[in-house]
C-alpha cells in the first residue's frame, strides 16, 4: 500500500449502473460499516493483482448479485480525495448492460435514482465529485 505523508492511498472503484429509464444505481451503506447511512455508488476495494475492471465485476458480483462484462464498463470520471486517515483513489465506471437483477446482497438499501435527484442523496465526501459529473455529461 502506498502512503501519502501518513496517510495510506486505498484503491477502490465504483459503478455508475445505468437502467433504460436513464436511473443511476445507488446503495446506502449499512449499519456497522464506516460511513454508514451514506448513498454510494456500488464497489469497492481493487485486491492485488486486480485490475479495476476485474475489480468491479467482482464487486457487482458479490454486493449486487449481477454479472457486468468487461466490455461493456466504460470508464467515466475518477477521484482522488483526502480522508481524516486515508487517502482514496476511486475510478468511476458507467455501465448499462448487465445480467440479473440487482439486490442487496450485504444488507445495504438500494434505490434507483434520476441524474438530477443525486442530489437528494447524502453521499461520502468522495462520490459527490462523482455525482456531479453523471449530472453535468449524461
Amino acid at each position: 500500500m502506498i502512503a501519502i505523508g501518513s496517510k495510506p492511498v486505498i484503491n477502490v472503484v465504483a459503478c455508475a449502473l445505468l437502467d433504460a429509464d436513464q436511473r443511476i444505481l445507488l446503495a446506502k451503506r449499512p449499519a456497522g460499516k464506516p460511513m454508514a447511512g451514506l448513498w454510494e455508488f456500488p464497489g469497492g476495494k481493487i485486491e492485488p493483482g486486480e485490475t479495476p475492471e476485474q475489480a468491479i465485476v467482482r464487486e457487482l458480483r458479490e454486493e449486487l448479485g449481477v454479472e457486468p462484462c468487461e466490455r461493456c464498463l466504460h470508464p467515466f470520471a475518477f477521484v482522488s480525495h483526502p480522508y481524516e486517515t486515508f487517502h482514496i483513489v476511486m475510478p468511476l465506471f458507467v455501465c448499462r448492460t448487465w445480467d440479473g437483477f440487482p439486490h442487496p446482497r450485504e444488507g445495504q438499501e438500494l434505490a434507483w435514482v434520476k441524474k438530477d435527484k443525486l442530489r437528494n442523496y447524502s453521499m461520502p465526501a468522495a462520490d459527490m465529485p462523482l455525482a456531479a459529473e453523471l449530472r453535468d455529461r449524461l
